[in-house]
C-alpha cells in the first residue's frame, strides 16, 4: 500500500514514516517536508492512502482533501488532529476523510487505524474483481446458480458463533441472505436486501428486521470486545471488515457515555461476510 503524508511538522513526519515502515504497513510515497502540498504531484504519484494534519499553515486539511477529490484521487484519507470539534469533524468526514488520528501521536492507534483503512481498501478491490468477473459473462448463457458449498455454510456458522451471534433469531435470516448472494454471485450493494427479502420464505420486513436487530446487537458486541481489549483477536479479524469503523469507535464511545450509539449496515454486514467466504 502506498502511504502519503501531508503534515507541516517534519517530526511528526518522521514518526508516522517510523510507525508505517516498522510495522509493515506500507511505503511512504512521499511527503510534504519540504513545504506546501503540491496536489498534481500527489496525484501523479497515486497514494492509496494519505495521512494529513488538519491544521496547516496555508490550507487546512479539509480544503486539501476537498480538492484532491474535485482532482479525481481515490485515495483514503486519515486525518491528524488535535481539533475535537464536532462540526470540524462533520466537515472532514463530508469531504472523504474516512477515519482521525488524535494528537500526540500513539503508536497503537495509528497502526490500527491504517490495518482498518488497508482491510477497506483490500476489500473494496476484491468486490470490484469479483463484479467485474460476472459483469464479464456472456450474457447469452445463463445457467442456473451453483448452491453455496456445505463448507461455506459451516464457515459461515463458525464466523458467527465467534461474533457471539449463534443465539440471536437473527442468525438464520443472515446465513439465508448470504446464502442468497452467494449463489447469485452479487453482492448486497448490488441487490438491495429488502428485495432479497422477498425470495425468503416468510414476511420479509419481519425478515429484515430480524436480521438488523441482530447485527445492531453484534456491533454492539465488538465494541464491548474493543474496549476490554483493543488487540482482541476476533475484535481486529471483523470490526472493520463487517461495519464502518467509525461507528465502532462511536458504539465504543457510547459504552463509556460519551456519545450517541453506532449505527450498524446490514448491508455491509453482508458484503463483508461474503467477502470473507470468498477468501476461504
Amino acid at each position: 500500500m502506498r502511504i502519503y503524508i501531508i503534515e507541516d511538522d517534519i517530526s511528526v513526519i518522521g514518526i508516522l514514516e517510523d510507525i508505517v515502515e516498522g510495522s509493515g504497513l506500507g511505503t511512504i510515497c512521499g511527503d510534504t517536508g519540504d513545504g506546501p502540498p503540491d496536489l498534481p504531484q500527489i496525484l501523479a504519484l497515486a497514494p492509496d492512502l494519505i495521512l494529513i494534519d488538519l491544521l496547516m499553515p496555508e490550507k487546512d486539511g479539509i480544503q486539501v482533501v476537498r480538492e484532491l477529490r474535485e482532482m479525481g484521487s481515490d485515495a483514503k484519507f486519515i486525518m491528524i488532529s488535535q481539533v475535537s470539534s464536532k462540526e470540524m469533524i462533520a466537515k472532514a468526514y463530508t469531504a472523504g476523510v474516512s477515519f482521525f488520528i488524535q494528537k500526540p501521536i500513539n503508536l497503537i492507534e495509528v497502526r490500527q487505524v491504517i490495518t482498518t483503512v488497508k482491510t477497506q481498501i483490500e476489500n473494496e478491490r476484491a468486490l470490484k474483481t469479483i463484479q467485474g468477473v460476472f459483469a464479464g459473462r456472456d450474457t447469452a448463457v445463463s445457467p442456473q446458480p451453483a448452491a453455496p458449498s456445505d463448507y461455506r455454510l459451516k464457515r459461515l456458522k463458525y464466523i458467527l458463533s465467534q461474533l457471539g451471534m449463534a443465539g440471536e433469531k437473527g442468525s438464520k435470516d443472515i446465513m439465508d441472505l448470504c446464502a442468497l448472494l452467494l449463489q447469485e454471485g452479487g453482492s448486497a450493494s448490488q441487490i438491495p436486501v429488502s428485495t432479497l427479502c422477498t425470495r425468503l420464505p416468510g414476511p420479509p420486513k419481519t425478515i429484515e428486521q430480524r436480521a438488523r436487530r441482530a447485527v445492531d446487537r453484534c456491533l454492539s458486541h465488538m465494541a464491548s470486545l474493543g474496549l476490554e481489549d483493543y488487540n482482541n483477536e476476533v475484535f481486529l479479524r471483523y470490526a472493520a471488515r463487517l461495519f464502518p469503523f467509525q461507528e465502532v469507535r462511536s458504539e465504543m464511545a457510547f459504552q463509556q457515555g460519551k456519545g450517541p450509539r453506532g449505527k450498524a449496515s446490514l448491508k455491509k454486514f453482508l458484503d463483508g461476510l461474503v467477502l470473507l467466504l470468498e477468501e476461504e
